[in-house]
């Protein structure tokens, strides 16, 4: 991987990353803007993070989603030239669309303990949003919301608060629940959420999950409660 460094303007940073994709060069730049650089957040953020290692990590989360959904090519990627990253001052913690992560100062000042693994964790987030197929807009959110979490929990980015495995009430009920139901699919068939988001590529159906693994949904989700019901 070879960086190279541009200071485009005061509060941009860009680094172009060339990544190897099957044998073939496949440009990647990765934008940084921090808006917000004198309000608090944007101060902590510069100071604790970084402009050129958020595009960094931003670089690792995309290897790190492209081997967890199987895509070694570029051709079984979307075709995306750059992903910006926007520090701003937003209400929540962040939300992407369009390849563009907004994430809010206000969140990064007022987080209590280690910023930049949390952070971390929500950019693992929010540049699977970026990669990942939504059955051309169909696929429920919780289950898009779910896959994005299923990325930060695999990486190592859970943060302590989300629910334990086994929690929630619904397979759908999104998020860390979502997250860890679909680990458990995982374990039923393996790559399962590769193959969940390559189905998800051309459009959504419920019957997806008994195609990938023999059972349906409902079926998966009364095991997984049942696993850990008896574990307990």
């Amino acid at each position: 991987m070879l960086f190279s460094l541009n200071m485009a303007a005061e509060k941009c940073i860009v680094l172009l990353l060339l990544a190897m994709a099957a044998g073939s060069t496949h440009g990647l730049e990765f934008v940084v803007t921090n808006s917000a650089e004198s309000s608090d957040g944007g101060k902590r953020f510069d100071s604790e993070i970084g402009r050129t290692q958020a595009a960094q990590i931003m670089d690792a989360a995309s290897q790190f989603i492209w081997q967890t959904f199987a895509q070694q090519s570029s051709t079984d990627r979307k075709d995306v030239q750059t992903v910006t990253l926007f520090v701003e001052s937003r209400s929540g913690v962040a939300v992407t669309s369009n390849d563009q992560i907004r994430l809010s100062a206000e969140y990064v000042a007022d987080y209590q303990g280690d910023v930049k693994t949390e952070i971390t964790g929500v950019l693992y987030h929010e540049v699977t949003h970026v990669w990942q197929w939504n059955g051309n807009g169909a696929a429920p959110s919780p289950l898009i919301e779910g896959i994005a979490d299923y990325v930060r929990l695999t990486a190592g980015f859970a943060p302590s608060h989300w629910v334990k495995p086994g929690g929630g009430d619904k397979w759908d009920q999104g998020y860390d629940v979502t997250a860890y139901f679909l680990q458990y699919c995982d374990s039923v068939t393996s790559g399962f959420v590769a193959k969940m988001n390559s189905k998800l590529r051309d459009g959504w159906n419920l019957g997806f999950f008994n195609d990938i693994t023999g059972k349906s949904v409902d079926e998966l989700w009364s095991d997984y409660k049942a696993k850990y019901a008896n574990s307990s």
